[in-house]
């Protein structure tokens, strides 16, 4: 039995046993005809930074052990979503290196039958340690979160001061062989947006992707305003200034617009999920520490697939709730919407 949507913040559930045989090719693909290719897993809700634009610096309440899925409960539900089409699994967090069981679940999702790529997005502060193992275990790709390059400002923006940690997992991720490396920048007003052109020097001079991401409102402590956003046209506006900037013409469901810099094959990106959104491609299902499926960052509603599997719920109960979701997606995420409500869990408990 599935519920219906109801008032924001609702879930949707699916019953054991009363899931309807649906069609492999078909399960992915909402009704707006987009498949969903990209399943993002976030690890864990804690991290070791408390980056001003995300939480609060004190008072998060963190989820209890109990409430989190267990290792083969997210490779089981994983593999079901590969199962019927995502061909990419991205690990997120909080920080997902603070997840103690990190490498072996790379390794278990990179041996999937359908070999999905497995990516992850991190702060990059214990990639010293694990970047080999992980390479080791399968990941194949980074994207590292780096807001400045000044080590004092960097201190302010996280309340942390990790700045060489951070400068120390670079190396260790170009050391065990990683690359296409890309680093996650959000600018903001009067605090770091005169570093746009120096982050794009240091990501070419390594070799990395640089992407530009618009600061969203996804903060557990609800302070984002549109007035203190950089918009993409100003993060490209500084950049042009600076650099010459040709369009990169494929996009695909990539949510970076993408720029080919000074006559090179290497890239720049601005990602402007406020003032550009690419909701019309989007690939992305979501899945939360505590199991629940979302099928947007925004959306106000979950499915609950840890329930499911604890109360006996079988693989094709798993694959129909991921239908049950995909189904209710919406065609935007509506942030430019008069009546857009920020939804209840910040960035850190949803996963990028």
């Amino acid at each position: 039995m599935i519920t219906s949507l109801g008032a924001p913040g609702t879930r949707l559930n699916v019953q054991p046993g009363e899931a309807p045989a649906t069609a492999p090719d078909g399960l992915l693909v909402d009704s707006y005809g987009r498949r969903h290719r990209d399943l993002r897993i976030s690890l864990t809700d804690k991290c070791n930074l408390r980056c001003t634009y995300c939480m609060p610096e004190e008072g998060m309440e963190w989820l209890a052990r109990s409430q989190q899925l267990t290792v083969d409960e997210l490779v089981r539900i994983a593999a079901v979503a590969v199962d019927h089409g995502v061909t990419e699994i991205r690990l997120t967090g909080g920080e997902p290196l603070l997840h103690r069981d990190v490498v072996e679940i790379t390794s278990r999702l990179a041996s999937l039958p359908g070999a999905p790529e497995i990516s992850m997005t991190t702060n990059g502060l214990r990639l010293n340690a694990l970047a080999q193992p992980l390479r080791d275990a399968g990941l194949t790709r980074l994207n590292v979160s780096l807001d400045t390059l000044v080590p004092e400002r960097y201190k302010e923006l996280t309340r942390r001061d990790r700045f060489d940690a951070v400068l120390a997992g670079f190396d260790a991720a170009d050391g065990a062989g990683f690359t296409g490396t890309k680093i996650n920048t959000v600018l903001m007003r009067s605090i770091n947006d005169d570093e746009a052109a120096s982050l794009l020097r240091f990501a070419l001079d390594r070799g990395y992707e640089q992407r530009f991401i618009e600061q969203m409102p996804l903060d557990a402590g609800h302070t984002w305003t549109r007035e203190n956003m950089i918009t993409a046209d100003e993060i490209y506006a500084h950049l042009a200034g600076e650099f010459d900037l040709a369009p990169v013409p494929a996009r695909g469901a990539a949510p970076a617009e993408r720029w080919y810099v000074n006559g090179t094959e290497q890239t720049v990106g601005i990602i402007a999920s406020v003032t550009r959104p690419f909701c019309g491609a989007c690939d992305r299902i979501r899945l939360t520490s505590d199991g629940q499926l979302r099928n947007c960052l925004f959306a106000r509603t979950e499915s609950d697939v840890r329930a499911l599997i604890r109360g006996g719920g079988s693989d094709a109960d798993i694959a129909h709730a991921l239908g049950v979701s995909i189904a209710a997606k919406l065609p935007g995420h509506g942030i430019n919407d008069p009546g857009f409500i920020q939804p209840e869990r910040g960035m850190s408990a949803i996963g990028g």
